[in-house]
This record gives C-alpha cells, structure tokens and sequence, in this order.
C-alpha cells in the first residue's frame, strides 16, 4: 500500500514539473522559430497543459487498464466544473456579460453529449479517436480565426483564457535566454518527465487499487483525475485572485474541451475500444449534467458565491458516493 501511494505521489510530481518544463520548452521553441503569440496562446499552451491528463490516459490505456484512462478523464471534467469553478468562484465570483458567452460552454456541452453517445454504444475505434482530434483542430481553427479580426475590447475564446491564465501564473515563461539550447533542453527533459511521471502514476494507481480492493474506475475518478487537474486549480485561482474572472472561467471551459477532444481522442486513437460500461449512468452522466450546468450559469450571466457553493457541495457528495460504494 506505501509503495503503491509513493509511485501515486511521485507520478504527479513529476507530471506537474515535467508539464511545467515541457510547455516553457515549446514556447521559447515557439519564439525562436517566429511562431505568432496568438498560435503559441491558442495551440502550443493549449495542448502544454494537458499533457498531465494526455500522457496519464494514453499511458493507462496502453497498459490495459482503460478504466484508469478513461476515469481520468472523465474524473478530469468533473473536477474542472464543480471542484475547481467552483473554488475559483469563491475567490471571486464571476460577472459574464458578453452577447457569446454560450459559444465555448456550447461546445464543452456537444463534447460532452458525444461522450455519453460513445460510452452508451459501446462504439470506440481508431476512427472515433481521428474524429474526436478532427474537431479539436476545427475549433482551434475557429478561434484562431476569431482572435485575429477580434476587437481590442473583445471577450476572448475559452483557449485564449487558458494561454492568458497560465501567463497569469508562471512569471518566467518567457525567460529562454537568446539561443536555442535553453528550450530545447527544457522540451526533452519535460516530455522525459512526463512520461516517466505518467508511467509511474499509472502503475501506482493499479497496485493501489489490487491492494487496497478498489475498482481502477475510482482511483482514475479520484486520486488520478485530482491530480492531473491541479495545474487548472492553481491557474484558474490565481486568475480569480488578480480579477480575471473571464480568464478563470474561460480556463475551465477550455480545458473540458481540450481533455474530451484532445486527450479522449488521443487516447482512443492510440488505444481505441469501448469507453468502460461503469462510468455510466454516473459519471458520464454527471459530465454532462455539469456542462449544461455550466451553459445555464453563462446565461443568467455569472458565477456567484451561491451557486459556487452548490457546485462544491455538489462535488463533496459525489466523492462521497463514490467512497460509500466503492
């Protein structure tokens, strides 16, 4: 059980430095070769900062425990929405006034319906994994066409707010020095550690779940799905803290999206089958309950310190729930 909770531990360590070090590589790799600040924003921080849940579900999958994968990323959104929106709501609540305040938390809502569409079929291929990816690319395609003819006082697209909440966060990702040496560096040592991370977290959580009698859909719903989420916590709060509340928001959404899209259709492409029969009617279900939730908070245009409540309270009784029936 203590080496099983080591390997858990020192997974997500290495996870969080290794995604940390590998998006500051990308970035100054990014710079160097010239690449736009809207692409570096839009694309390369984007997929940067979910490569804690992208290395841990494809790590999973490969290994053969799909519910690990899977739950995390299911587990994932679900954190996303009511955990961390939540928290960040009571740092700040949230005022969201724009006339497009849907078009992202839309989005986040079809992601979702197609998850449901996909466990409740038993439907998952190499195809499917190719499809998901397609629309991940369409709609960065889409905002990136947005934010070029967008207007200085424009509330920006939910994957804008994510490269703007992580500038929020890490001081010094800009800081590459004049060569190449310094990012190349800091790519390899972090997809080196990322992937170690990701393949120690994995192994972990299934020792953990032998040993402890759980099923591997918990340990992905909880601990992994945690953390690989907390980089989002900590950007989103921060966001809050300094009065970005468009930009916390934004993270949220954007990061649903990116890990129904990205990291599912990666993990199907790289792994396809079914997604496990035993996060439904649940745990899909709450994904889905809790983006339309989300949609439904962006019309009555905000997130108040109530409604943030309900949504912590609503994240405390599913973990609860989850515990009295493992």
């Amino acid at each position: 059980m203590i080496l099983a909770l080591g390997l858990v531990i020192a997974g997500l360590v290495l996870l969080l430095i290794g995604g940390e070090l590998l998006v500051r590589g990308a970035v100054g790799l990014a710079e160097k070769a010239g690449v736009s600040a809207l692409v570096i924003g839009l694309v390369i921080v984007g997929f940067g900062t979910s490569m804690p849940e992208l290395v841990t579900s494809v790590e999973a999958a490969m290994a053969g425990a799909p519910a690990i994968a899977w739950g995390n990323i299911v587990g994932s959104n679900i954190a996303n929405s009511l955990l961390i929106l939540g928290t960040a709501a009571l740092v700040a609540p949230m005022a969201i006034t724009t006339a497009n305040r849907w078009r992202d938390p839309g989005v986040a809502l079809g992601a979702s319906a197609v998850l449901l569409l996909l466990a409740a079929t038993g439907h998952g291929n190499i195809l499917t994994g190719v499809v998901l990816l397609a629309c991940l690319i369409g709609y960065i395609a889409w905002c990136y066409c947005e934010e070029r003819l967008a207007a200085p006082d424009m509330v920006h697209n939910a994957p804008y707010d994510r490269g703007q909440a992580l500038e929020l966060t890490d001081t010094k990702l800009h800081e590459h020095g004049d060569g190449w040496a310094k990012p190349v560096m800091y790519t390899l040592v972090g997809l080196a550690v990322l992937t170690g991370g990701g393949r120690l977290l994995v192994i972990g959580a299934i020792d953990l779940a032998r040993v402890a009698g759980l099923t591997e859909t918990l340990i992905g719903l909880t601990i992994v799905a945690i953390g690989t989420s907390l980089p989002e916590l900590v950007t989103s709060v921060i966001a809050a803290r300094k009065g970005e509340v468009d930009v916390a928001f934004g993270n949220v959404v954007g990061s649903n999206i990116y890990n129904l899209l990205l990291v599912g259709g990666a993990t199907m492409l790289l792994a396809p089958g079914a997604i496990p029969a035993d996060l439904l009617p649940l745990n899909i279900g709450l994904v889905l309950a809790s983006a339309l939730a989300i949609l439904l908070l962006a019309f009555l245009r905000g997130v108040k310190r109530l409604p943030a409540f309900s949504l912590l309270a609503a994240y405390a009784a599913y973990l609860l729930f989850l515990i009295l029936n493992a």
